[in-house]
């Protein structure tokens, strides 16, 4: 019995003391998904891409190509019969009226850029390369991009999880959210949309926050509001999260009367924000700009503006709960991930609060937008801007969770069982989604869903997945037609 105990008390000590490469898992983890990435632009990455495209190849702001361009479902709408787009579609000032926001071309930049020199120079010794930003070259250039950002959105989660927990429980977190949440739709299958580029900027803000916190010198403050920007840019809603830096300076500022030197430090205190609040002016011009152009305001954004906000917030049971691409039914993950947030070790309490409130706020403002439920959203859409947050949780779950094993491997082991089940359920949840098994839009059946989970989606997914990755215009073909026929289908009286 002796010599049983302390064969487990080795096994415990040597799995603790194990140094695993987890950034190079996740590395090879990303390479190996890349053949998955879909290069298509369609529905509001229409409006995403646009920003991109337009500027790069026509060096304005000019969106009727790229409204022609766009898939049938979101052209049919916009573009009428003689391939001019409707009267109802432009703005005051002339301009197509493109609501969508302008950071994702920002990100986007560095790879078009580069890909479309080098479509110049092919055709400039004999290459016949379309270099008008829609062909495959650009497409697959913005679809990497995202993918690009997407991982580094993770690593930086992972980063700011493992400071406060085991690597390992770090490293397990960051994998369930990238492979049992909504991200990776938006990350592979739709990656003109935003929500990706929301998960990098989030991400890099709060892990960037969270790294110089306490003792952040001035130009940290102006780093700090240069991310900020860019994080707006990228999504209206992501500002909330300047709350985080509020709550600090607030306290701060408190903090500071009681001092000797009281107004000396607030007054270099005040400088500092001022400076924060300067950066995030300066890194959100772009969309100022944008705004101007198009709506002829800095501060209107189209259809935004013209919703009907419900401030007191009638959805908030609805966004985590409804058959209507609730978040934590569809992704049940999700849900430990917010329990965690209550279990972090007393180490991670104060960044845990914080994050807490952050989460917060910005389910509150999704939760009084009139579309809440993201139309045609795989789970709720929206709430990837939260993916560092949910990597956070999850991790202090986990942290948690191992504590009450006696034996670290086996709790390991466990949490990856568990992570698997999930991950596995959400692949097959989105191959039934995808493939348009169920509605994309409005209310789900679960029964007719967890029926195709075990008896549809083994027998289909073989199929389909050969298609996708070998046939994929034609599939991608197939998979439009059964939109349209579900838009028209529940169009019909």
């Amino acid at each position: 019995m002796c010599a049983s105990t302390l064969s487990r008390s080795g096994s415990v000590a040597n799995f603790a003391k194990r140094e695993i490469p987890y950034i190079k898992i996740l590395f090879v983890c990303f390479l190996l998904t890349l053949p998955i990435v879909n290069p298509a632009v369609h529905g509001d990455g229409v409006g995403y891409y646009a920003y991109a495209r337009a500027v790069l190849i026509q060096h304005n702001l000019r969106f009727e190509e790229d409204w022609r361009h766009a898939n049938r479902s979101f052209s049919a709408s916009r573009v009428g019969g003689d391939e001019q787009l409707r009267p109802e579609e432009y703005t005051p000032t002339g301009y197509v009226d493109n609501h969508f926001t302008v950071g994702p071309a920002i990100l986007w930049a560095p790879f078009l850029i580069v890909v479309h020199l080098a479509v110049l120079l092919c055709n400039a010794v004999g290459g016949h390369i379309s270099a008008d930003g829609f062909s495959q070259p650009y497409l697959v250039a913005m679809a990497l991009g995202t993918a690009f950002y997407g991982f580094w959105g993770l690593l930086l989660s992972f980063l700011l999880a493992k400071k406060y927990v085991r690597d390992r429980w770090a490293f397990l977190a960051t994998m369930g959210i990238w492979l049992a949440s909504s991200l990776p739709v938006y990350m592979y299958f739709n990656p003109a949309w935003s929500h990706t580029h929301s998960a990098f900027t989030v991400a890099l803000f709060l892990w960037y926050w969270e790294r110089t916190r306490g003792s952040r010198t001035i130009g940290q403050w102006v780093t700090l509001g240069l991310i900020s920007g860019l994080m707006i840019d990228v999504y209206f809603p992501n500002g909330v999260f300047l709350l985080l830096p509020l709550i600090e300076a607030l306290l701060a500022h408190r903090s500071l009367w009681r001092r000797v030197d009281g107004w000396r430090s607030q007054r270099k205190l005040l400088f500092a924000e001022t400076l924060f609040a300067v950066s995030v002016l300066f890194a959100t011009l772009p969309t100022f700009i944008t705004r101007w152009i198009v709506y002829g305001g800095l501060f209107k954004v189209g259809a935004y503006t013209e919703y009907d906000w419900i401030w007191s917030a009638p959805h908030w049971w609805q966004l985590l709960f409804s058959s209507d691409h609730g978040a934590l039914s569809w992704t049940p993950i999700l849900a430990l991930s917010l329990m965690g947030l209550f279990m972090a070790p007393r180490n991670a309490r104060i960044i845990a609060a914080y994050l807490g409130v952050g989460a917060a706020a910005f389910y509150y403002l999704i939760a009084c937008y009139p579309y809440w439920d993201g139309m045609a959203s795989f789970g709720n859409r929206f709430l990837i801007s939260l993916t560092a947050i949910f990597v956070f949780g999850l991790a202090m779950l986990f942290e948690r969770f191992g504590r009450y094993f006696h034996d670290g491997a086996r709790a390991f082991v466990a949490a990856v069982g568990l992570v698997i089940l999930l991950a596995l359920w959400n692949g097959g949840f989105i191959f039934q989604w995808g493939e348009h098994l169920l509605p994309v839009r409005g209310e789900i059946s679960f029964r007719k869903m967890i029926h195709n989970q075990f008896f549809v989606v083994p027998r289909e997914l073989g199929t389909h997945m050969r298609a996708y990755l070998f046939k994929r215009n034609e599939e991608m073909h197939k998979i439009e037609d059964r939109d349209i026929q579900q838009m028209r289908k529940s169009a019909a009286p």
